[in-house]
């Protein structure tokens, strides 16, 4: 419940409607106070506060005003004894409401488990959510601990149903395989978890390489991802390991796998362990083709604007061999300019020496632009075979 209202929400929400004086007319001091208060909150909230410090201070002195009982009478109001009992009671009555059972929260728990923890991550919102089914309900909810301690008994169902269904699909060839990822790995302290060596030849665990980024491109990182992609590949994930599920739990337990040290994921449960270890592995792999992919572009731009602007370079050169070509165009551009109306032949040919000029510029422009084609083919011929044979050779063979 918000503390600060506005003069004109306060009246709008916390006025005692003419139903409202009847049912109070019967009842006197803090407890004609204290039900007043109750029932314009519950109106607010479908539950009643947890303690008279809930109730927003204004509130109690606008509603003390409309009851003609002094605000201070709300300190004395009973929190423990019958008449708030009896309150309670006939408020749900009069909403419609009943109290919520034992039975009702492990209700709100399966349903929370089943519909609402494979899409929504946010314990906030799960908590929000039971509140309205609550109120679509008209069942009382449980308090604010309560609710959160019924979210997070669905919240932990959730995961352990759905560490169980992965482990039924994953096979026993692969489970060992994710274990080896961990197993004997270098923790947080740089001391192996159990004596075991599972570290690559640079150092690092597999583990530990998985979870890192590429870094700067070039061979080297290419390569390495590349053996990263198949590392994850020689695991055989099954295909449909997260099918029935959204991305963004899947999405959320990568992330918890990725801050966790190999050391830690030991200590787990085997459930537990190879669900975040396959969830990890699941979405590094798509993941890595994606960046690969990527790459690929990258790398088949690169070596056709190297070439281009190699034999670009090369034809200027050439070019600025042959004498009277750029007075030529600029006799041309002026003589067009100087008569935009008149015929090529009567304007343009004076000028260039004769329409046989046009031609044999015309032939060697066309032959230049064949060479152009044929000298860039060349270099990107020569530039694959010297170097970046090296690197799309790994990348289209893992792709």
């Amino acid at each position: 419940m918000r503390q600060d209202w506005e003069p004109e929400d306060l009246i709008e929400v916390w006025t005692l409607l003419e139903d409202d004086m009847k049912k109070v007319r019967n009842k006197s001091g803090a407890t004609r106070l204290g039900f007043a208060l109750l029932l314009r909150f519950f109106e607010v909230e479908a539950r009643f506060p947890e303690s008279a410090k809930e109730m927003p201070s204004v509130a109690v002195e606008y509603v003390a005003q409309q009851v003609k009982v002094p605000a201070e009478a709300w300190d004395a109001y009973d929190w423990r004894g019958d008449p708030i009992k009896r309150h309670r009671k006939e408020i749900r009555e009069a909403y419609g409401f009943r109290a919520n059972t034992e039975e009702d929260q492990e209700r709100l728990a399966e349903w929370l488990a089943a519909e609402l923890c494979p899409v929504e991550l946010s314990r906030d919102r799960l908590a929000a959510a039971v509140v309205a089914r609550c109120r679509n309900d008209h069942i009382e909810p449980p308090a604010p601990g309560r609710v959160g301690r019924l979210v997070g008994k669905a919240v932990k169902d959730f995961e352990a149903q759905f560490c169980g269904s992965r482990m039924e699909r994953i096979s026993h060839a692969t489970r060992s395989r994710l274990e080896d990822l961990v197993a004997g790995s270098q923790d947080e302290t740089g001391e192996g978890a159990d004596g075991r060596d599972a570290v690559s030849a640079g150092g690092r665990s597999h583990f530990a390489e998985l979870k890192a980024d590429p870094g700067a491109p070039g061979l080297e990182s290419l390569l390495a991802e590349v053996n990263k992609l198949q590392r994850v590949r020689r695991l055989e994930l099954p295909a449909d390991l997260f099918a029935d599920v959204s991305e963004k739990p899947v999405d959320a337990w990568r992330a918890r796998a990725s801050k966790e040290y190999p050391a830690n994921l030991e200590r787990m449960k085997p459930p537990r362990r190879l669900t975040l270890l396959a969830a990890l592995c699941h979405v590094r792999q798509t993941e890595i083709t994606d960046s690969l992919v990527d790459l690929f572009i990258q790398l088949v731009l690169k070596i056709n604007t190297r070439a281009e602007r190699k034999v670009d370079k090369e034809l200027n050169a050439e070019l600025k061999k042959v004498r009277g070509k750029e007075g030529m165009l600029l006799r041309v551009a002026e003589a067009a300019l100087s008569e935009p109306s008149g015929t090529v032949r009567r304007v343009i040919y004076p000028v260039v020496g004769g329409e046989n000029t046009l031609k044999a510029l015309a032939a060697e422009a066309a032959a230049n632009e064949a060479r152009y084609k044929a000298r860039v083919r060349t270099v990107l011929r020569s530039s694959y075979s010297a170097h970046w044979r090296r690197m799309l050779s790994p990348l289209l063979g893992a792709l």
